[in-house]
């Protein structure tokens, strides 16, 4: 996977450690299923809180913005539903 998405203006404010863990997970996540996605991410966040790693509103939504770029209105609505989701869950 391409690393050039770490690089968007918009992540410039997000530490790097947080930008290299996404990365890993993104990774990690490559070619799961839709069923099997959200009880990754479910995962993968739970992880995230026990290594003290937590990001706030202002990141998510960033974070957010540039995976959503360029792909279909589908995908993205897609990506809004999986977080609406894990919103409801936690």
């Amino acid at each position: 996977m391409n690393e050039d998405w770490k690089n968007n203006p918009r992540l410039s404010g997000i530490d790097p450690e947080k930008l290299s863990m996404l990365q890993g997970l993104a990774q990690q996540g490559t070619g799961k299923s839709p069923s099997d996605l959200l009880p990754f991410l479910m995962q993968a966040a739970s992880q995230g809180k026990n290594t003290g790693l937590r990001f706030n509103d202002q990141e998510i939504s960033a974070i957010l913005e540039v995976i959503k770029a360029g792909k279909s209105p589908a995908e993205a609505a897609k990506i809004d539903r999986i977080v609406s989701m894990m919103k409801m869950i936690k």
